[in-house]
């Protein structure tokens, strides 16, 4: 058995990489809040946010208020490279 990240895997990475990061740059508190949050109201993980960015969107707007933007556009900026690509424009659309 052999193991082949598909497009869609490896987009799903990126996409999770960059709301951690956005996320672990606020602090742990804010990367445990938010990832727990997803886990008790979706139950989902952060890689999951690829399919579902209103579910981060919901939750950052919930704990953080308008400062929820900045998250967002640290998230934004961290895939900005890959944004023309369909699945990760339409994910970084959804997020506002």
């Amino acid at each position: 058995m052999y193991m082949d990240a598909t497009e869609t895997q490896i987009k799903k990475a990126l996409v999770s990489f960059a709301i951690e990061k956005a996320l672990l740059n606020l602090g742990d508190p804010v990367y445990q809040k938010v990832t727990k949050t997803l886990k008790d109201d979706y139950n989902c993980f952060l890689p999951d946010c690829y399919d579902h960015p209103e579910y981060l969107k919901r939750i950052l707007a919930d704990l953080y208020g308008n400062a929820h933007m900045t998250i967002i556009n640290s998230i934004k900026s961290d895939l900005d490279e890959f944004s023309t690509q369909g699945p990760i424009q339409k994910f970084v659309l959804a997020l506002g």
